[in-house]
């Protein structure tokens, strides 16, 4: 059966309040950049990310910038211009010993990797990744470690009050968000004097802000796959060409195995540029004539990502060694039609520690709270959610089956930005989920003291509108499965998003059903029924459990032996439960 909350609108109207209410509080807080900033740390943090969010690009901007599509080389000229005026030049960036990684699907767990291995070499480490799950503090680390509360308020006012000090008529005073905390790390990785510094491309390769770096140590590309087409194009050829502009000349770099044609793209652009490009081995090439090699990353597919860390790590290492490195030997093993591979070595003890003490949150990660199991994954491509899904299935067929009572599977799922749903939702069916809820990236309806979870890049009628469109595809899969009950007239067209929130979708009944929350608070209390001993909201449950379907799945997750609850479509999603399931990470 299918219904979605009839509460939302209510929720709707509160959530409204509270988006305009910190719109306008926001707004005054943009003088605050010339005073002095408070005395109290934690407020002191909190309204340096609060003026940090001024410069998210409004959602109508973002529509606009699709349409008109305007000259990327000049937005990564004006990254150039943006790093002058902070007070450093490209030259500056040199030292940083950096090595860069795209990819569509990976690259995150790719750096994670990457990052823990040199750092088992006692190496200082900088790590720069996006999106932040719980605190935007996350994605400038250092020695695996956010950047301190104190430390980011610094360095922001710093960095803030120097771009405001050399506005001039002809530039904008404020780079956006990420172009901001990119020049951030930049200034953050300097100044602490780290030895190297892994930086993950944040949308494609080319022209991404990131790409003002001229000489990294090594780049590498994971796996490629379509993601973001309305800025890199809508072929995994464009994209793959899109990718390879972080090649640098006489720079090494590496990619994992690839389809020919994404693969193809990325050995010509490797080509024109005399890049010297290869192919990883696979990870059991790797293990031969040793033990196992244990990854603290879950999923098959992460031995990929493992495989192309270690070559970057050797890589960069090597370069340490000598100071610059020529052509790689390559290995003996040689595939038709492709790159030459790289290297087979023997993995160090210290890349052998590294692979295995490697944690990165929000990916393949598991929490368990008595009778309810979380598995957490980011997983937002079509190649990701399939990864995903393995090992999701992997994960139930290893665990222990309660001796009596009932399990119960629940999906959790948000997707964003010009992802297909439908073709996600569609992959996510044969694990054969109980429920299936939706609802928006916000933590809370009503919550403005947390300005890490804010996002002004959408409105909220297009995120609860995108949330029941998410449901009425769930619905329009089962009824393909399944054989619609008699059919019933449908509704009245509604008029308008809040409209539109108000009507249940209930025109066939199915053996899934599925639940439209405002908020992921809202949905986790649903979910869990105040059975996870961390999460326990204040206050009695929801009073949208008072509708009698509603009512019922509850008392099915109240009565459960067992509930596993897959949480994916989006790393906002899961950052946004991890801040509620794991409070500890918002201190």
């Amino acid at each position: 059966m299918t219904w979605a909350v009839c509460q939302v609108h209510a929720a709707r109207g509160l959530a409204a309040v509270s988006l305009r209410g910190t719109t306008t509080r926001v707004g005054a807080r943009r003088g605050l950049s010339v005073r002095p900033a408070p005395q109290e740390p934690s407020m002191e943090y909190q309204d340096a990310v609060r003026t940090l969010n001024t410069l998210q690009t409004n959602a109508g901007y973002i529509e606009q910038a699709k349409r008109r599509k305007g000259d990327p080389q000049a937005q990564l000229e004006a990254m150039v211009l943006y790093l002058a005026r902070s007070g450093l030049q490209v030259e500056d960036l040199d030292r940083l010993n950096i090595i860069h990684v795209t990819g569509t699907k990976g690259k995150g767990s790719t750096c994670a990797f990457t990052e823990r291995i040199l750092r088992s070499y006692g190496l200082k480490t900088g790590f720069f990744s996006s999106p932040h799950l719980v605190q935007v503090r996350e994605r400038i680390r250092i020695n695996g470690q956010p950047i301190s509360p104190e430390l980011f308020t610094k360095h922001f006012w710093c960095l803030y009050h120097r771009l405001k000090e050399t506005k001039d008529g002809s530039c904008a005073s404020m780079p956006a968000y990420f172009r901001f905390l990119t020049l951030m790390a930049f200034h953050v990785f300097l100044q602490e004097k780290v030895d190297l510094a892994v930086v993950e491309v944040g949308i494609g390769g080319a022209y991404d802000c990131t790409n003002i770096i001229r000489k990294p140590v090594v780049c590498g590309v994971t796996s490629l796959g379509i993601d973001h087409t309305s800025l890199l194009g809508d072929t995994v050829e464009k994209i793959a060409w899109q990718k390879g502009g972080i090649f640098k000349h006489g720079v090494p770099a590496f990619t994992v195995p690839q389809p020919d044609s994404p693969l193809a793209v990325l050995r010509e652009r490797a080509q024109q540029i005399s890049c010297p490009l290869y192919l990883c081995p696979p990870l059991e090439a790797l293990e031969e004539g040793g033990p196992p090699l244990t990854l603290g990353l879950k999923g098959d597919h992460q031995r990929s990502n493992a495989a192309l860390a270690l070559q970057l790590a050797r890589c960069w290492l090597q370069w340490q060694d000598h100071q610059g490195i020529g052509e790689l030997t390559a290995s003996r093993l040689s595939l038709p039609r492709q790159l030459p591979l790289a290297p087979v070595f023997q993995p160090t003890s210290h890349m052998r520690f590294g692979l295995r003490d490697t944690e990165w949150l929000g990916r393949n990660q598991v929490l368990r709270r008595g009778p309810l199991t979380w598995y957490l994954d980011g997983a937002h491509t079509a190649s990701s959610v399939q990864a995903c899904v393995r090992w999701f299935r992997q994960a139930l067929r290893g665990r222990e089956r309660p001796s009596h009572g009932r399990e119960v599977r629940v999906l959790l799922f948000n997707a964003t930005g010009d992802r297909d749903p439908a073709a996600l939702l569609k992959l996510l069916q044969p694990c054969q989920f109980d429920y299936a809820v939706f609802c928006p990236n916000m933590t809370e309806v009503s919550s403005t003291d947390n300005a890490d979870q804010q996002n002004f890049t959408v409105t909220l009628d297009q995120v609860l509108l995108r949330c029941l469109t998410h449901q009425q595809h769930w619905s329009r899969l089962a009824e393909e499965q399944a054989c619609p009950a008699p059919w019933t007239p449908p509704s009245p067209e509604p008029e308008g998003p809040a409209s539109l929130l108000l009507a249940p979708h209930r025109a066939h009944t199915h053996s899934t059903g599925s639940l439209v929350f405002s908020c992921i608070s809202h949905a986790l209390q649903w979910i869990s029924q105040g059975r996870d001993p961390v999460f326990q909201p204040p206050g009695p449950p929801q009073d949208f459990l008072a509708h009698p379907v509603i009512g019922s799945g509850a008392r099915v997750l109240r009565e459960a032996a067992a509930t596993h609850v897959l949480v994916t479509g989006s790393l906002h999603l899961v950052g946004g439960v991890l801040k509620l399931l794991e409070p500890s990470l918002s201190q």
